[in-house]
């Protein structure tokens, strides 16, 4: 169960439970502190004022607390819902998980996704209901694994509904265009200990970064996926047609990336939105903010 999910159905228990209460049980405890409060005043004539005073104001109090479990479910929905609706229509954030996107983006990072740029969507069942926008090449989007749903996955969109993409001798072009690159110093892996080839790369307006590891062999052995047809591979590279309503993605880590490539095109329920801003950054438990900051 995903949390999206979890946050729905407390969403759901809590709210219901505040409007029964304060609709319905709320009712009867004033009801019935009024009659006790009636039977109190028959009874109390006698006493002290200042002490009935005391007396009935705690017989009130009594009267019309909640049992504790509504008290904190009608304390605890506001801040549901307000985190519900954040997450659902508005940014939620993300973990990056694996090194895929290096150098943009390292494990670690902690990032804010945009939920509303590629259209309103209803939360857990991930329906589009309002079109804003769609998502253009060199975008960094997250979406649902098309092979298990439960998992979440960030990559850079590289084609669009009808592009043709090409990749050979690790070299991309885009509806027969080369794509520019240019190259960079190396990149230094704080992991690894290692520096890998790092580039430039302009994919229509975005200017990114990637890296290419030269000792590897350009070659892809492929898993079977939907629309298969539309892609050919070879010692060289690959070749793929991007079927309607879906998008062909890679990471930036050109040589460490389970994308498009392998498991096949993503399909436009799928997403989730686009990533946009790096709010923190945990190397281990210590957290950094150097990274601070929006990317491309």
């Amino acid at each position: 169960m995903n949390f999206s999910l979890i946050l729905f159905i407390l969403f759901i228990v809590t709210g219901v439970i505040w409007c029964y209460d304060r609709f319905v049980l709320n009712k009867k405890r004033l009801a019935r502190a009024q009659e006790l409060l009636a039977q109190f005043d028959a009874t109390s004539i006698g006493i002290d004022a200042a002490q009935r005073t005391q007396e009935r104001e705690k017989l009130r109090l009594e009267a019309i607390k909640p049992p504790v479990w509504v008290e904190y479910s009608g304390d605890f929905f506001p801040i549901i819902a307000i985190v519900f609706f954040l997450r659902s229509f508005l940014v939620e954030p993300f973990r990056i998980p694996s090194g895929s996107m290096i150098p943009t983006l390292l494990v670690g990072d902690l990032i804010l996704v945009n939920k509303y740029t590629y259209g309103v969507r209803l939360p857990v069942i991930n329906k589009k209901i309002i079109e804003v926008g769609q998502p253009e090449r060199g975008d960094v989007m997250v979406f649902r694994y098309p092979k298990d749903q439960k998992f979440d996955y960030i990559k850079r969109v590289i084609g669009v509904p009808g592009d043709v993409v090409e990749y050979r001798e690790k070299k991309l072009s885009i509806n027969g265009q080369p794509v520019e690159t240019k190259r960079l110093e190396p990149f230094f892996d704080q992991q690894r200990l290692v520096f890998w080839p790092q580039f430039s790369e302009k994919i229509g307006t975005v200017e990114h970064k990637t890296l290419n590891y030269d000792r590897i062999p350009p070659g892809i052995d492929p898993w079977d996926f939907p629309q298969r047809q539309l892609c050919s591979y070879d010692a060289s590279g690959f070749r793929c047609t991007v079927p309607q309503g879906h998008y062909f993605v890679m990471g930036d880590n050109r040589d460490d990336s389970q994308d498009s490539r392998f498991w096949g095109f993503v399909p436009e329920q799928n997403i989730v939105g686009k990533a946009f801003f790096i709010w923190l950054s945990l190397n281990g438990i210590v957290p950094s903010f150097s990274r601070v900051g929006s990317f491309n």
